[in-house]
């Protein structure tokens, strides 16, 4: 990271803006294209790893591409908020933003699924202990991606 005075390394900071964040854009390489998706996201942290669990139809290019077991890089940020100057050199802009790369894999375990979708539903919309009917378990995908590397970043 460049800019080292704005890098924030104390584990429970990150978790806490992951925690403010409400969209994750997941990017993959596909055959040399970039493709770039913004989903909502659960997290969960175990073992002292980082996981990002998402909810998807059972098909389509974004599960194409997550089957072929490539690594994705990732995206989420939030504050951001515009500081202007008087003059455009003089403009800032306040936000804090986590980057990083990691494995995807579709979930199938069914407790693992619940998981999933209990953490999504927490972080989206502040719900916990949801319950999930069978049907709506295989009706859905589930997907985890798996942390490798992390990068936070703080402009206040």
């Amino acid at each position: 990271m460049r800019r080292k005075d704005r890098e924030i390394t104390d584990e429970a900071k990150i978790d806490e803006v992951i925690s403010r964040c409400h969209c994750c854009r997941l990017g993959f390489n596909d055959s040399g294209e970039v493709y770039i998706v913004p989903l909502n996201f659960g997290f969960v942290k175990r073992d002292g790893k980082r996981f990002f669990y998402f909810h998807s139809a059972k098909e389509g290019r974004k599960i194409d591409l997550i089957n072929e077991g490539c690594e994705v890089g990732f995206e989420m940020d939030c504050g951001y908020e515009l500081h202007p100057g008087e003059s455009p050199c003089d403009c800032y802009a306040e936000f804090s933003s986590v980057i990083g790369t990691g494995k995807v894999e579709v979930i199938t375990d069914a407790d693992e699924k619940i998981l999933g979708l209990q953490s999504l539903m927490k972080q989206a919309a502040g719900r916990e202990n949801c319950e999930f009917r069978p049907e709506m378990l295989n009706a859905v995908c589930v997907f985890r991606l798996e942390v490798n590397k992390l990068s936070c970043k703080v402009h206040l």
